[in-house]
């Protein structure tokens, strides 16, 4: 099958009619008509059977189905490179990054940069780390920003920042309001526990490994935000990356330090094959200010 056989029928089989095929295609009924059969003639076996009005997919489609829907979405990913591709090449700035650096360190950098460069359009999306190797080889984003992510092969990582995990606690449990805290003064309390935190959590993981201190957890959550907010309503402590604590710091929590600290790297990664663009490159330094 050409590409334009299996442009036509995933078209026909996902919509159901030669008519809503033509439509999502913009072209005409005729023309799907003919692409169609002339694939079922190179094919010898007709792909769709018409029963009251209706085409519906034969055995033979059926079973090709699941090979074509295959290449068809790579089809896609195709067209949507080219897109961003071609996006770039007019101001654009295409930036990943984890959810914490969205509360205060790029919403301060992206303003700053938009009032010395007003033109340049950028356009901002979330990611997670195992997310982050498919929206660069796509060209979703020019550049991702990460909490110390791992090796990936064709990728550079350079180190921009470094923070670090903290203690968030109600003031009420520690009326002293301490500034730098242990496990141990937290391991018979309720702790809020992160799901899922990669990195970040193997590094916890490991302390509390150093420690020999399990902590006890009857929550759980899937973001760093969420568990943030549930200290602030007293209903435990939690360990997060100290961008979130800042970030949704309230009247009612207070934030320590680990002693030693639990330090980690803040990562700006672009694949290695692709230089970034000048408008990108310019963009940078203005997370570090």
């Amino acid at each position: 099958m050409r590409l334009r056989h299996i442009e036509i029928f995933h078209a026909i089989y996902t919509t159901g009619s030669i008519t809503n095929a033509a439509k999502i295609l913009h072209v005409s009924q005729p023309s799907v008509s003919k692409v169609l059969a002339h694939a079922e003639m190179q094919l010898g076996f007709n792909l769709f059977e018409r029963v009251k009005g209706r085409l519906l997919p034969t055995e033979e489609a059926e079973m090709l189905f699941g090979e074509v829907d295959k290449i068809y979405q790579q089809m896609r990913s195709i067209k949507n490179t080219a897109t961003n591709i071609r996006k770039s090449e007019f101001g654009h700035i295409n930036l990943g990054l984890t959810p914490a650096l969205g509360f205060d360190v790029l919403p301060k950098a992206v303003a700053r940069f938009h009032q010395d460069y007003p033109n340049v359009n950028i356009n901002i999306q979330t990611l997670h780390n195992d997310d982050v190797l498919q929206a660069l080889l796509e060209h979703k984003c020019d550049m991702a920003i990460l909490f110390s992510p791992s090796t990936m092969a064709n990728v550079k990582a350079t180190t921009i920042d470094t923070s670090e995990l903290v203690i968030v606690y109600p003031k009420a449990l520690f009326p002293e309001q301490p500034k730098v805290m242990s496990l141990a003064d937290i391991c018979d309390l309720s702790f809020i526990d992160i799901g899922e935190s990669g990195p970040l959590g193997d590094l916890l993981w490991s302390r509390m490994m150093e420690d020999d201190i399990q902590l006890n957890s009857s929550i759980k959550v899937q973001t760093y935000f969420i568990a943030a907010r549930l200290v602030a309503q007293g209903a435990g402590v939690c360990i997060i990356d100290k961008y979130t604590a800042l970030g949704n710091l309230t009247d009612d929590i207070g934030i320590a330090s680990f002693a030693p600290k639990l330090r980690f790297n803040v990562d700006l990664l672009h694949l290695e094959s692709n230089t970034l663009s000048k408008v990108a490159s310019t963009f940078i330094p203005y997370l570090n200010n």
